[in-house]
């Protein structure tokens, strides 16, 4: 009985720990929703016991850096898995351990080192212009005599209304015509003076402005250059990225994200560990049977990472190419939490004719989505459909649940929405963290904005971030969890999330953030009372809803 060889392949690795009892899952793995398989687990586990023993990338390493784990079967039917990481390690982006770029762009005979190196040419050409001694002391010396003249011409201006007006008042008295007529010379005299005087100065400053257009004419035009040569290398770095799936067809990465928003992909698409992971398994008659990426090393100043934690594939950049990459395999469904009318009971806490407040279930949406799932909303109007033109005044994460006040009108809504906006509206939460902090009560203040290529998910940004201001309390410590109460203080979307998980808030994720810290069988997060002026009668309503958890 004659045996089928196969051939070795690089970057593949048999398992060190035994697996033969672990069951394959049905359907490959939905890499924008999981928990993540055993082997992809014990893959995860060796590629780690790997990176640890790595010193000579230990300091890179510690910055973090996203890597994943693809778990496949060979023609033979022998069971491994293959490994990336996103981007370059140690400067290089081929390692033997790991799968090989999609495409190679830092070989050094390679179109895109090349005109790298004529593009890292033209930005030393522009910066040696803009550093040049004699045009930077051309610049001084226009900025100067500007300076002069228009401190010359704003005297002579005021000099011009003086005259006038001690002519104004000359006017007031009888004058002979020759006295008039002097007046009228006069006047036009001085204002002739005046435009001499500004004609001087534009010359001036026309003669040294000719000096430095020699030079800003040279750094426009290759500034223009350098623009046009980094869009044309862009564009065919782009088409070198000849992404596969599992039906053996081929689109590059302009065709792919042609259909998106964006319409052109982002720096950087192609690059990350799934589609390196897949590309490599179609090429070498690999079959993929499940895939995760884990983080390792610190969190970057921005983003939310946790060191050792399992995270989906980025919408922005990875969610277009996948969506090609994985067709022909049997993937799961997204296995986002869905609700039906039929789940869920809305407890209503507080009604009159004017609003009302609901308790949300932890799943269900605020305000309907673009997904079939129902919403607060929805399941109001349908069980009472006399409530007609409800409005929610706040909204709560699908993921939290708690208090929701809801308007019944327009005027309502706008009477409450203003309570929020000017912050006389109070409110708390509670949460469970994932682990215990130090301190037992504060006020968090980070600047939050939603990361363009992987929403929803919200990034500390100075730049571009809004403030969000938060005071907790700590309730308890139990068992390497905190309870703990959030009173926000701005209403940012996932504000107490980013506030709990990132380093700079309590470092320490909401227990069930599946964002911003790991997965549980909810997010333990809660609205639990609320505060406010009632809009008509101006008494103030206070609910409380006490926590499941």
């Amino acid at each position: 009985m004659s045996v089928k060889k196969e051939n070795k392949i690089s970057g593949f690795h048999p398992f060190s720990t035994p697996v033969t009892h672990i069951v394959l899952p049905p359907k490959f793995t939905c890499p924008f929703h999981y928990t993540p398989h055993p082997l992809c687990i014990i893959a995860s586990e060796e590629i780690q016991d790997y990176l640890s023993r790595q010193k000579q990338w230990e300091e890179e390493l510690n910055k973090g850096k996203m890597f994943g784990v693809l778990v496949v079967r060979t023609e033979t039917g022998r069971i491994g898995y293959l490994a990336a990481f996103s981007g370059i390690l140690a400067g290089r982006n081929i390692h033997p351990y790991f799968v090989p770029p999609v495409y190679d762009l830092q070989q050094p005979q390679g179109f895109f080192k090349k005109e790298e190196a004529n593009i890292t040419a033209l930005n030393e050409r522009i910066n040696t212009l803009e550093n040049d001694t004699h045009y930077l002391n051309i610049r001084q010396k226009i900025s100067d005599i500007n300076q002069k003249a228009g401190q010359i011409l704003a005297d002579a201006k005021d000099n011009l209304k003086k005259a006038k007006a001690d002519r104004d008042v000359r006017r007031k008295n009888p004058l002979t015509e020759a006295e008039q007529a002097d007046l009228l010379k006069e006047s036009q005299f001085r204002k002739a003076e005046f435009r001499r005087l500004k004609q001087y100065w534009e010359k001036q400053i026309d003669a040294i402005q000719s000096e430095t257009d020699r030079f800003t004419l040279q750094i426009e035009t290759l500034k223009e250059e350098r623009k046009n040569r980094s869009a044309a290398l862009q564009q065919k770095l782009f088409e070198q990225f000849q992404l596969l799936n599992a039906r053996g067809e081929i689109r590059n990465l302009c065709d792919i994200f042609k259909e998106t928003v964006h319409k052109t992909p982002p720096a950087g698409a192609g690059e990350c560990a799934a589609p390196k992971l897949l590309q490599y398994a179609y090429l070498n008659r690999l079959h993929p049977i499940a895939m995760a990426e884990f983080w390792w090393g610190n969190s970057p100043k921005t983003e939310l990472r946790r060191h050792g934690y399992y995270y989906p594939a980025c919408k922005g950049k990875c969610e277009p190419i996948l969506k090609h990459m994985l067709q022909g395999l049997d993937v799961e469904d997204n296995l986002l939490p869905e609700n039906t009318p039929d789940r869920y009971e809305l407890e209503i806490l507080y009604e009159d004719q004017w609003l009302l407040i609901v308790n949300k279930p932890a799943g269900m949406l605020s305000v309907p989505g673009k997904s079939s799932q129902t919403s607060v909303c929805q399941l109001l109007q349908k069980h009472h459909p006399a409530l007609t033109g409800l409005t929610t005044v706040h909204r709560l994460d699908m993921a939290t649940s708690g208090l929701l006040l809801i308007a019944k009108t327009k005027d309502i809504h706008y009477h409450l929405q203003r309570q929020f906006k000017n912050r006389t509206i109070k409110k708390s939460y509670v949460a469970i963290l994932d682990g215990n902090i130090d301190s037992d009560e504060g006020i968090i203040e980070l600047p939050l904005c939603l990361d363009p290529w992987d929403r929803p998910r919200q990034i500390v940004s100075p730049e571009h971030g809004k403030p969000s201001v938060t005071r907790y309390r700590v309730v308890e410590h139990n068992a390497n969890r905190t309870r703990i109460v959030f009173y926000p203080l701005t209403g940012r979307t996932h504000q107490l999330r980013v506030h709990a998980a990132h380093p700079l808030g309590l470092n320490t994720p909401i227990l069930g953030d599946t964002l911003y810290g790991r997965e549980a069988e909810r997010l333990y997060l809660h609205a639990e009372s609320l505060e406010f002026r009632h809009p008509v009668s101006h008494e103030i309503i206070r609910i409380e809803k006490k926590a499941e958890f």
